[in-house]
């Protein structure tokens, strides 16, 4: 779409107001909005000022002024907007330099989509993320000085079999039962496919959507697979609908890796695979139907997967989800069909179009262009160094004996272990000028000091239960 089109959809839609978004530093959206009269040509090419100062992890208050510049292919209708609202997707640009900002995470994806076609490897890198998330019924949480709690509830929660809901009808979903029940049990279908046309009506193409295995309104709505710039688009799409749907209903969804304890958390397993001049590269004659450039590219994930998951797993809750037992993928092995491993190679169909590489490790917390590209960047590793992934694991990992498991690496156990990662392993981000040193220190800097001490100098309620007696 071009500018001029833009406006003619504007004229054609009775758009009153235009909603300009970029995402912060962490991977939040952020916006500012325009009466559409203010939204001409030049704007594409000039863009609007604003004060990147006031958003976290970019710029320092002597050096504020940046620019927002809309990208006309990214504009759909605002379906919640009662004022008939256009959203654009930005770039941010410094307004002296007009250089695209290093710290803007479109930025970095769009890098990184280019250092791709530049290897020669690929022209475009395919991504599939399956972000999970829950909806509840009621959320509460304080932390201060002296005290601290959290209540969760939602009306198909285990815990409130035995509620007075005048009258409780029962169908309540047990821990690790959710997968896949009809209504009544599941309660979320009506909510999931408004979710699914409401994804529709914005342009996005919508796989399937289900309730997941923890109880109290685990849900999955699965798109499909995109180049990788547009998907990660696209997944703040979806998290904007999902929330905003969820809150038309009097309820809240949340991407929140690990919100319950004792039951599954939500992931973002991610399907990658790439293409040149229109045809896969990722099939061939290899274990489970692979190409050489996949495996390589699969040893180059497994290779790097504990920087990556600074990236692609940022929070201290992620980490109460890498833990074995709930189908998370603590493993760093590769295997067909055998969802205990880091890697899958999904065999629902053997055509070369659908051959790719399934990364587990990922939840939708992350900042999709910045996991997106660290992920990329990894594969491009393994297969310009040839890296190989060493053998598959198709057995069962949980099952292993403890000698054998022990040979086999694993993920950070904690936020603080992967920054240290990242810290020692990024010079393969830094190719292409994708990430920057900035980037990088900041970003680690950022995290230790806001996620990681943050956490650490708070006493935890559990630790009362445990230790108030000493």
């Amino acid at each position: 779409m071009t500018p001029k089109e833009v406006l003619a959809m504007c004229r054609e839609k009775d758009v009153k107001a235009v909603d300009l978004r970029f995402t912060d530093f962490p991977g939040l959206s952020q916006h500012t909005t325009i009466p559409v009269t203010h939204l001409t040509e030049e704007m594409f090419e000039d863009g609007l000022g604003f004060d990147g100062s006031s958003i976290r992890g970019w710029q320092a208050i002597n050096e504020s002024d940046m620019l927002i510049v809309p990208q006309p292919d990214t504009a759909f209708v605002d379906p919640f907007s009662e004022l008939p609202t256009l959203v654009l997707i930005c770039n941010i640009f410094d307004p002296l330099t007009r250089e695209e900002y290093s710290r803007d995470p479109r930025s970095v994806a769009r890098k990184a989509a280019n250092y791709l076609k530049s290897t020669g490897i690929a022209d475009t890198a395919c991504f599939g993320p399956e972000a999970e998330f829950f909806v509840f019924d009621d959320v509460r949480f304080d932390q201060n000085s002296h005290s601290g709690f959290y209540h969760l509830d939602s009306i198909e929660g285990e815990w409130n079999r035995g509620r007075d809901e005048g009258p409780n009808r029962g169908y309540k979903i047990r821990h690790k039962k959710g997968y896949f029940p009809v209504p009544p049990t599941d309660h979320m279908m009506d909510i999931r496919n408004e979710m699914m046309q409401t994804l529709v009506d914005c342009g996005l193409e919508v796989e399937c959507h289900h309730h997941e295995v923890a109880t109290a309104g685990q849900c999955e709505i699965d798109l499909r697979f995109q180049d990788m710039l547009t998907m990660a688009d696209q997944l703040l799409v979806y998290k904007y609908v999902v929330k905003n749907v969820a809150w038309r209903h009097g309820k809240t969804a949340t991407f929140m890796p690990k919100p319950l304890y004792a039951d599954n958390g939500s992931g973002m397993h991610v399907h990658l695979s790439m293409w040149k001049d229109e045809q896969p590269l990722f099939a061939g004659g290899g274990y489970a139907g692979l190409s050489e450039i996949a495996l390589h590219a699969l040893g180059g994930i497994l290779k790097h997967a504990r920087s990556i998951l600074a990236f692609s797993n940022p929070t201290t809750n992620s980490y109460k989800r890498l833990v074995p037992g709930y189908e998370a993928p603590v493993n760093l092995a590769y295997s067909q069909r055998n969802r205990s491993a880091a890697c899958r190679i999904p065999m629902y169909s053997m055509s070369p179009t659908s051959k790719r590489i399934e990364f587990r490790c990922p939840d939708p917390s992350c900042n999709p262009y910045l996991a997106f590209s660290a992920i990329l960047m990894a594969a491009i590793d393994g297969i310009q160094n040839k890296i190989d992934p060493g053998d598959p694991m198709d057995k069962n990992i949980y099952d292993l004996p403890p000698e054998q498991l022990a040979n086999i690496p694993k993920t950070p156990a904690s936020l603080a272990e992967s920054l240290a990662a990242l810290k020692q392993d990024h010079d393969f981000l830094l190719r292409g000028d994708v990430f920057t040193p900035d980037v990088i220190s900041t970003w680690i800097h950022d995290k230790m000091v806001n996620d990681v001490d943050s956490i650490r100098l708070r006493p935890h309620p559990y630790e009362f239960c445990m230790y108030y007696d000493i």
